[in-house]
């Protein structure tokens, strides 16, 4: 997945309204845990995550059926909420859409 600087912008920027709005889960087991409740929409893991994150991660959303993104480093993701994390669950299906849109 190749998004341009425009596009990972107006991501990151979502994901910050998200945040603000209530409408993420964030942290390693608190995303698993949404996932595997059915909540997480969307899944943004840091492309920097270590092994046995990422796996975690990325076999939970697999069994579930959630879409996983790794475009952006733990940096951008944790400057776009505000606090340091590599696992982003994206819990609103409205800013599910909107990203979707950004990333097509």
């Amino acid at each position: 997945e190749n998004l341009d600087s425009n596009k990972r912008r107006k991501i990151l920027n979502l994901l910050g309204l998200a945040q603000r709005a209530g409408r993420l889960t964030s942290g390693e087991d608190l995303v698993v845990e949404a996932i595997q409740k059915g909540q997480a929409k969307l899944v943004f893991l840091a492309n920097d995550a270590a092994g046995n994150l990422s796996k975690k991660v990325t076999d939970k959303s697999h069994t579930y059926q959630v879409e996983v993104v790794t475009v952006f480093s733990t940096l951008e993701l944790s400057a776009a909420v505000g606090k340091a994390r590599k696992a982003i669950a994206v819990t609103d299906a409205g800013f599910t859409k909107k990203m979707r849109s950004i990333m097509e």
